[in-house]
């Protein structure tokens, strides 16, 4: 992957044993991992994750979400302050509070591979419907179901929304969303990511037959790389958490990684170890049984 004119990799490399290894950052999900089943961070967690970085270890939230869905974490970073959100589509400082979030890398879709994207999906499972995350907005399809507890910018359709001359031009998109009321999840995500080819990364981070389409090479995973390497880390010093398809780069990629108890069969495959599930704090079990090992 080529990101300013540097290559950078989000594949992992053989080395030392991890277990060996003292962690230097923590990368986790969020839904379906480190929060609980309502959204919340449990007072057992948010402990954890205050010892981790007491103990000089940096936390990174790795999500689908989009910036403006952060608050609920806001309030349990630290230092930094940065987030990876829209699956590795742009890098977050969350210091500013809610609403004043402040994007500080955009890894963008092109709106040329996006038209593309979207015309080959319609072609390959009619009945797709979709939608367009923005930095700052949010716009769908008029037959695209309220799965998102937001009120849309733009009701128009996805060619309209993604013109070049059109009413969502001023702000980069960081991802395509793409349902479909009769597929399956994963027959869905198999089907796109052969239609679509290279012209963007296809994932999926929810239970329902919904897409996520970012730009080509952009992922959880390579964003997070090029985090890491900016601070002099290695992928043998980070510890990653999630529990769906669109987690397994990042799974993939860290010297050591846990799939939740609840995770997609594909992200236990994964990853290297596996805890319990998000409902009984995995994430935190797991950060307290390191910081033990290493204290």
């Amino acid at each position: 992957m080529r990101e300013n004119d540097r290559m950078t990799s989000a594949t992992r490399q053989a080395g030392t044993p991890a277990a060996a290894i003292r962690p230097r950052l923590i990368a986790t999900d969020l839904d379906g991992t480190l929060l609980h089943d309502d959204k919340s961070v449990s007072p057992r967690t948010v402990a954890a994750l205050a010892a981790a970085e007491q103990a000089g270890i940096e936390v990174f939230f790795v999500t689908g979400r989009p910036a403006r869905w952060m608050d609920v974490v806001s309030d349990h970073v630290h230092g930094h302050g940065l987030a990876i959100c829209g699956n590795g589509a742009a890098v977050v400082d969350l210091h500013g509070g809610p609403g004043a979030h402040r994007f500080t890398k955009v890894r963008d879709l092109a709106r040329a591979n996006a038209l593309d994207a979207v015309r080959l999906l319609r072609e390959a499972a009619p009945g797709t419907v979709f939608a367009v995350e923005q930095t700052y907005g949010f716009h769908q399809e008029p037959a695209y179901p309220k799965l998102h507890m937001e009120v849309p910018g733009h009701l128009l359709s996805a060619e309209e929304l993604l013109a070049p001359d059109g009413p969502t031009a001023g702000q980069p998109v960081l991802k395509i969303l793409a349902h479909h009321a009769a597929l399956d999840p994963d027959a869905f995500l198999t089907l796109a990511r052969l239609a679509v080819g290279e012209r963007a990364t296809v994932t999926r981070s929810s239970p329902s037959a919904l897409l996520e389409l970012s730009g080509p090479g952009v992922s959880k995973a390579s964003t997070l790389a090029l985090c890491c390497a900016e601070r002099g880390i290695s992928h043998e010093e980070v510890v990653a958490f999630g529990d769906m398809p669109n987690d397994i780069e990042m799974l993939t990629w860290a010297g050591r990684s846990y799939a939740m108890g609840n995770a997609h069969p594909d992200a236990i495959a994964a990853a290297s170890g596996r805890t319990a599930a998000n409902t009984e704090d995995g994430v935190a079990i797991v950060i307290e049984q390191l910081l033990d090992l290493h204290g």
